[in-house]
C-alpha cells in the first residue's frame, strides 16, 4: 500500500498517510449511503491534469503536451443487480440516478452530470462493450476552475468503473478518453477537444499530436519528474471565467482567418514563412493580433517536438528553458493573459512578473499561463526547497490557499486493489 500510494501522491509520509485516511472516509462513507449493498467494493482512481505545452494550439490541429497530477477523482463503487447507475459526490447534495435502460440524449440534462453518466453508458454499448448498473461515491480534490480539469477526471472515471465492473478492465485507457469526450461533446452539450480526457487516462507526460482530430496520435513520455527535486505549482490569481467566452473564443476564430486568408483551414497547415511574407495583406484583410496569434501557433506548436525531446533526453533543463519560451510566446504573441475587455484587472500578468522576478533571483524554475488563460491561474515549477518561500511571498497577495503544490502522476486512470482490512489497520497505527 506504501508503495502504492507513493506512486501515486509522491513519497512524502504525510501526504501517504493523509490520502489512506482520505480512502478510508470515502469507503466509510460509502457504506453509510449504501448500507444494504452486498456486492464486493472495489477502489478507482483518476487523476487531474495539467497542461505543460501546446498553448491554444490543439483547435488549430496542433500538438500539446500534458501531464497527470497527483490530484485525482477516487470512488468506491459496486455492481447492481438493475440497471440504475447511482452516484453520490463529496461536497453535493442530493443523488445522481440514471437508468441505463433509456440512453437517448436528454434535452433537459444538457450540461449536467446525469448527462454525462448516460453518454458514457450510451457509448460503451455503442461500442459493443457491456454496461450495467452500479453504486459509487466519489471525491474529488482535482480544483474546480483550476485548469486542472475537474470533469475530464470524472469522465474517465466512470468510464474506468464500468470498464472493471463490467468488462473485465479490458477497456483500453485511450478508448475511455475519447468515450469522455463524446459523452461531453454529445450528451453534456459541450464541444471540448480530447486532450483535458487523454491526459487523465494515460497519466504521466503524455504527448497528443491532433493533425488528424478523429484520430491523435498519443504517446507517453517516461520520464522521472520526482527525481528531479522539483515541485509543480498552480496559482489562483482570482478572477472570474464568467465573462471570458468572447475572449476563449477569439483565439481559434483568429488563428483560422488567417489560415483561411492564405487558402487553408487551420494553422497547421501554414509555415512560419508564408505567414511573415503575406503580413501587409493579413494586416489588411484579418488584423496584427490575429497575425501575432498565428505565429505564436507556428512557434508553440514545434516547441512542443522540442520539449518531448528534452524529456526523453532527461534534458530537464533545457525543458524549463522552453516552459519559459511558452510562456513569454502567450504573453506577447497569443495574448492571453488578460482580457482585452477588463484590461485593468490583470491578477495572471500581476502573477507572472513576480514569480519570475522570484525565479530571477534564486537562479532556478519557470512558470507560465496555464490552460486557456485570460483569468484563472499560473504554472509554477521551482526547486522543492524554495517551495515555501514562495508561497509566503505569493499567498498575502492572492489569498491564503492560492497555491497548490502539486506533482507529475506517472500513473493514469485505474482500479486499486486495496485489502480494506489493511485500510483499516494502517488508518489506526
Amino acid at each position: 500500500m506504501d508503495r502504492l500510494f507513493a506512486e501515486l501522491y509522491g513519497r512524502d509520509d504525510k501526504t501517504i498517510k493523509r490520502q489512506i485516511n482520505r480512502y478510508l472516509g470515502v469507503l466509510e462513507r460509502y457504506y453509510e449511503l449504501f448500507p444494504d449493498c452486498k456486492e464486493d467494493v472495489q477502489f478507482f482512481s483518476t487523476p487531474g491534469r495539467t497542461e505543460v505545452g501546446g498553448n491554444h494550439t490543439d483547435h488549430n490541429h496542433g500538438r500539446v503536451l500534458a501531464a497527470g497530477v497527483t490530484m485525482d477523482t477516487v470512488a468506491v463503487a459496486a455492481r447492481r443487480d438493475d440497471s440504475l447507475i447511482i452516484l453520490y459526490s463529496h461536497g453535493y447534495d442530493g443523488v445522481f440516478e440514471v437508468d441505463i435502460r433509456d440512453l437517448e440524449v436528454k434535452e433537459d440534462e444538457r450540461e449536467t452530470t446525469h448527462a454525462l453518466i448516460r453518454g458514457i453508458a450510451a457509448r460503451f454499448k455503442e461500442l459493443g462493450f457491456e454496461i450495467g448498473g452500479f453504486n459509487a461515491y466519489i471525491s474529488s480534490d482535482v480544483l474546480r476552475g483550476s485548469g486542472l480539469s475537474s470533469s475530464a477526471s470524472i469522465e474517465v472515471l466512470l468510464g474506468t468503473i464500468l470498464s472493471h465492473l463490467y468488462n473485465d478492465g479490458q477497456v483500453d485507457v485511450k478508448l475511455l478518453a475519447m468515450v469522455g469526450q463524446y459523452a461531453e461533446n454529445v450528451y453534456f452539450g459541450k464541444p471540448c477537444g480530447l486532450m483535458d480526457q487523454m491526459a487523465c487516462a494515460v497519466g504521466g507526460f503524455v504527448t497528443m499530436d491532433f493533425e488528424d482530430p478523429s484520430d491523435p496520435k498519443v504517446r507517453k513520455i517516461e520520464f522521472d519528474f520526482d527525481s528531479k527535486g522539483y515541485s509543480l505549482l498552480v496559482v489562483d490569481t482570482g478572477g472570474s471565467h464568467a465573462d471570458l467566452t468572447d475572449d476563449y473564443a477569439s483565439v481559434p476564430a483568429e488563428m483560422k482567418a488567417v489560415a483561411e486568408a492564405l487558402g487553408a483551414k487551420v494553422c497547421r497547415e501554414l509555415t512560419m514563412k508564408q505567414i511573415v511574407d503575406n503580413i501587409p495583406m493579413l494586416r489588411e484583410k484579418v488584423n496584427d493580433r490575429a497575425v501575432l496569434r498565428a505565429m505564436h501557433f507556428i512557434n508553440e506548436d514545434h516547441r512542443v517536438t522540442r520539449q518531448v525531446a528534452a524529456l526523453e533526453e532527461d534534458n530537464f533543463e533545457e525543458f524549463l528553458s522552453l516552459i519559459k519560451e511558452s510562456g513569454n510566446s502567450s504573453w506577447k504573441w497569443l495574448q492571453n493573459c488578460y482580457s482585452a475587455h477588463s484590461p485593468l484587472e490583470q491578477g495572471v500578468t500581476l502573477a507572472l512578473a513576480l514569480t519570475e522576478d522570484f525565479i530571477g533571483t534564486i537562479g532556478k524554475g519557470a512558470c507560465r499561463v496555464h490552460g486557456g488563460g485570460f483569468a484563472g491561474t499560473i504554472q509554477v515549477f521551482l526547486p522543492k526547497e524554495k517551495v515555501k518561500d514562495y508561497i509566503e511571498e505569493i499567498e498575502p497577495i492572492f489569498g491564503h490557499g492560492a497555491v497548490t503544490v502539486l506533482g507529475i502522476r506517472p500513473v493514469g486512470t485505474i482500479k486499486m486493489n486495496i485489502d480494506i482490512e489493511e485500510l483499516r489497520r494502517f488508518c489506526k497505527k
